[in-house]
């Protein structure tokens, strides 16, 4: 009996310290739901795995409309710890249906005011703003004897008739903020009458955001509509591209962080927003980014806006964006869908 005792202690003993070591250790794993493109998830992962080589790190990552559908659809069962780099006005939505966890990461006074929430503590912070941009192939350009572009309008010309693609609102951020921009800045009725004209020389909907980049990088169609980002990293594996930043200005929105709200929320989600909007983080955004959440003095990355804040739409209000999501895109959906690929 007394060594049935003691091999019981002794088990008992080495659970405690099992679980103590875990505990210091700080050993544990997290899902992250992004939208950021798979290049930079890796880039900037390098970076947090080097700073809490012990947390590791699930990722799930697609377009912001998915990314945002399948959160909503998930509601308080998600497997997602955090959302990490998905628009603003997506997050909106979920804060509005109750599962976002208010944080204020540390460093949260770094961040400008137009990059996080209002409110104290936010419901979700910023990382950089990305905005709506043409990607040009000029050698496709040449070849077919098509004109210059520097503005929207120019795309309504009949020589690029089956000659553009952008993205589907409903699943990519980047066509969703293309499409309230427009309504936001030219009012609902001008923007439909722009879109109608537009949908005649569209091709193709793609599902991703930075896809009409890489497409009309690759020479499959002359034009995408895409955002500064996507284009800039098709100049800069050297395809022959132009990267417009239209005359009226680019609709643009946020990319953001916010903390899942569950029963029990993980410190290591919220070391990882910590580290998010880190020096760290911020000066890997920087080379990729002309417009970050953090005022910083740096050079703006080739491909980009010489001016870049000025190129931004001044009516942008993601609120409304948040608040009016659902109309647009059904009265999207409903006026140009059939043109969607795999439809």
């Amino acid at each position: 009996m007394k060594k049935s005792i003691l091999m019981a202690l002794l088990v008992i003993a080495a659970i405690a310290t099992a679980a103590g070591c875990a505990k210091k250790s700080g050993s544990t794993e997290i899902t992250v739901y992004t939208a950021l493109e798979n290049e930079l998830v890796d880039k900037y992962l390098a970076s947090f795995r080097a700073v809490h080589p012990d947390i590791k790190v699930n990722i799930v990552r697609d377009s912001t409309g998915i990314i945002t559908a399948r959160l909503l659809a998930e509601g308080a069962n998600t497997a997602a710890d955090l959302v990490w780099g998905t628009a603003a006005s997506s997050l909106l939505v979920l804060e509005e249906r109750g599962l976002i966890a208010p944080y204020a990461p540390k460093g949260i006074e770094n961040v400008l005011p137009q990059f996080k929430d209002d409110v104290n503590p936010p419901a979700w912070v910023g990382l950089n703003a990305w905005e709506a941009a043409i990607v040009y192939n000029t050698a496709e350009a040449r070849a077919k004897n098509l004109p210059p572009i520097t503005s929207y309008q120019d795309l309504l010309r009949p020589e690029f008739r089956g000659e553009i693609i952008m993205s589907n609102p409903s699943s990519s951020g980047t066509g969703f903020l293309f499409v309230s921009g427009l309504i936001q800045h030219l009012g609902e009725q001008r923007a439909y009458e722009y879109l109608d004209e537009l949908h005649r020389n569209i091709a193709m909907y793609t599902h991703s955001g930075s896809a009409p980049a890489r497409r009309a990088g690759a020479g499959e169609f002359a034009v995408g509509i895409s955002f500064g980002y996507a284009g800039v990293a098709q100049l800069n594996r050297g395809f022959p591209v132009e990267i417009i930043f239209p005359i009226e200005g680019s609709g643009w929105d946020v990319e953001a962080n916010a903390l899942i709200k569950k029963p029990v929320i993980k410190d290591a989600a919220k070391l990882f927003l910590d580290w998010a909007i880190s020096m760290d983080a911020m000066n890997l955004l920087k080379d990729d980014y002309a417009i970050l959440s953090v005022d910083m003095e740096s050079a703006i990355p080739r491909g980009y806006s010489k001016d870049p804040i000025s190129q931004l739409i001044a009516e942008n209000d993601l609120k409304w964006a948040a608040r009016n999501r659902e109309n647009i895109l059904a009265e999207w959906t409903r006026r140009y869908d059939g043109k969607t690929e795999g439809r």
